[in-house]
């Protein structure tokens, strides 16, 4: 059963990048990655396309809806390496940390261009 369910953007080859990632890592199937662009999407009407194209959501396994780096760390966490990122969630950091998120949410596509070379995957052609 999984545990957090991540709606993520298919197109960005950095988010790509961190799904194939996680997905290696977790050897539990405890994560299931749905890209926000695919048909599976359909079958979450509770998640609004446009909302989760701005800031990654997921679903716990009880229903609460995560945003942002929470989703981040919780997933991490759930995969054996949430210390990574449990500094970006403490109260003093976490205000900064998620103003810096939201930034890089906004510039993935130019962020991504400057680290990869792709702004944006096409044709499948970076897809996990």
């Amino acid at each position: 059963m999984q545990e957090l369910t991540i709606f993520y953007d298919g197109t960005c080859p950095l988010c790509v990048k961190e799904m194939a990632a996680l997905t290696k890592r977790d050897n539990s199937n405890r994560i299931l990655i749905v890209d926000i662009y695919s048909e599976e999407f359909g079958r979450y009407p509770e998640i609004d396309p446009n909302k989760a194209n701005l800031i990654l959501h997921a679903l716990d396994m009880h229903g609460n809806l995560l945003l942002g780096l929470d989703v981040t760390y919780n997933a991490w966490r759930l995969v054996g390496m949430g210390w990574l990122y449990a500094p970006l969630r403490w109260p003093v950091v976490r205000p900064v940390a998620d103003k810096l998120y939201l930034a890089f949410a906004k510039n993935r596509y130019r962020i991504s261009h400057l680290l990869t070379g792709k702004s944006r995957c096409e044709s499948g052609v970076c897809r996990r």
